[in-house]
């Protein structure tokens, strides 16, 4: 069989050494090992060997040499053939697959890696490319390992950080037997407390997998503690003598609870997104840059798709944007630190290397979770792209003002003014931009009405606004 070609070799050659020259399995394993290394002293010796071996019993002299010397030429490409055919085949069968087999490919390739979340974020941004669909974590969909549903892949639980395998394999196990799960209240009282603790739980919030059966994710962390000593209550009095509790005994201790649940603003967009990267390790249902696209463009600067096509045409100078997610600095020739810097943006995640000189300025910008604009020398060479760092800084200073202001859409029932105001304390600006309010007045018409003064339009002011009760959507002038 291919894959096994080098063992199968090398347990003929020393078949061969045993049987014919009379060698020790300790003596056969010293040719076979000669062989490997390619020494010419050593195999002169072995050759040596084989030979008087061979004549002890019988083999005829020219047949011995000869077969000695086959062996010998073997050793010289049988590795590298023995290794080069099976990967040929495997490579091809993988190809096959991802071409015909697309989200089936992904969802496999995932549950291989379910532990290792660098190589679930590669996947995730090669599925991402591809057009496959990976649907967030959900208690109520989603299952312990990656599976593929309606030509989606969906993500797994037991994918998500510090939940644990089996403890996902247990809510997914509750879930067949007694159905969804209506809310939060259903959950805690149905698992076993003891599998899904309270790390367990507030992580499965973090990763937005309560999202579609309750309160926003930013409640649920909060409630988490007096949630889950209510479920474990309920599965003490389940399992203890006293028998399963009344209907009307559970609604009153389940209003006793919502009582007692901190009151919690949910999370901007963009500290959503921060809090899943947390749990899952990476950006899933978005990325914080989503809404600068835009505005990127505008200002020039490329996604790295874009980017990886203009080098590769022969760009050298570009403008790039992203998160960093790690920054590794390692000591130069002379002394001074260099760092690679791995980033992230809506297309995918790349490394830059920041010499001494462009660190020096634009170390403090290059921390870990920050949102940085950044100006690089591309070189495209063997079909790898690779950038080089010149200047970096805060993405909301190269972004600023790049509209001449915003529109905010509300719906006029839900609407609170002074939220609003709220969110625009300490942005005002006389050289930022216009902020003009629209809302329908339920017969077809509009009115507009433009904010006094002029504000710094950077993306904290955007999604500040986005997340203000009663907007609609924010679009730019």
């Amino acid at each position: 069989t291919p894959p096994y070609g080098v063992i199968v070799y090398q347990e003929q050659v020393m078949q061969i050494d045993r049987t014919m020259a009379g060698y020790s399995l300790g003596e056969a394993d010293l040719l076979r090992r000669a062989m490997g290394k390619k020494k010419k002293e050593e195999m002169d010796q072995q050759r040596a060997r084989f030979a008087t071996g061979a004549a002890e019993r019988g083999v005829d002299k020219d047949l011995a040499d000869t077969l000695f010397g086959l062996m010998e030429k073997f050793s010289g490409y049988g590795f590298n053939k023995s290794h080069a055919a099976p990967y040929a085949l495997i490579a091809y069968q993988t190809a096959w697959l991802k071409a015909n087999t697309p989200v089936e490919f992904y969802a496999a390739s995932m549950s291989l890696d379910i532990s290792n979340t660098d190589k679930l974020a590669v996947f995730y941004q090669d599925a991402k490319r591809q057009g496959v669909k990976i649907r967030p974590p959900d208690v109520n969909r989603s299952f312990a390992d990656f599976e593929v549903e309606g030509g989606e892949v969906l993500y797994a639980l037991g994918g998500i950080r510090n939940v644990g395998l089996q403890a996902m394999e247990h809510v997914v196990h509750v879930r067949s037997e007694g159905g969804p799960f209506r809310d939060l209240f259903d959950f805690v009282e149905r698992v076993d407390p003891r599998q899904v603790n309270k790390r367990c739980f507030e992580t499965l919030a973090r990763a937005g997998a309560f999202d579609s059966i309750d309160l926003p994710s930013a409640p649920v962390l909060a409630a988490a503690t007096v949630l889950l000593r209510h479920g474990q209550g309920v599965n003490e009095r389940e399992s203890s003598e006293q028998g399963g509790l009344f209907s009307s005994d559970r609604v009153d201790a389940r209003e006793a609870v919502r009582k007692r649940i901190p009151k919690r603003d949910p999370w901007t967009p963009v500290e959503r997104l921060d809090e899943e990267l947390s749990a899952v390790g990476f950006y899933l249902s978005g990325h914080p840059l989503d809404d600068m696209v835009e505005a990127l463009r505008r200002k020039r600067t490329d996604l790295l798709t874009d980017a990886i096509a203009k080098a590769e045409a022969g760009a050298e100078a570009l403008r790039m944007a992203g998160v960093v997610r790690r920054k590794q600095e390692k000591p130069g020739r002379t002394g001074e630190k260099f760092a690679f810097v791995t980033l992230s943006d809506p297309t995918g995640e790349y490394e830059v290397l920041f010499p001494p000189e462009a660190l020096r300025t634009c170390r403090d910008a290059l921390e870990p979770g920050k949102a940085v604009a950044i100006r690089v020398r591309a070189k495209a060479k063997d079909g790898e792209v690779r950038f080089f760092g010149d200047s970096a800084e805060p993405i909301e200073k190269a972004l600023e003002n790049v509209v001449a202001g915003l529109r905010v859409h509300l719906a006029p029932r839900s609407a609170e003014i002074d939220a609003l105001k709220a969110r625009l304390e300490g942005s005002v600006n006389a050289r930022g931009g216009e902020i003009v309010l629209i809302a329908g007045l339920g017969d077809g018409r509009e009115v507009e009405v433009k904010l006094p003064g002029r504000f710094t339009l950077n993306n904290a002011v955007r999604g500040a606004l986005k997340s203000a009760p009663g907007v609609v959507f924010v679009e730019d002038l």
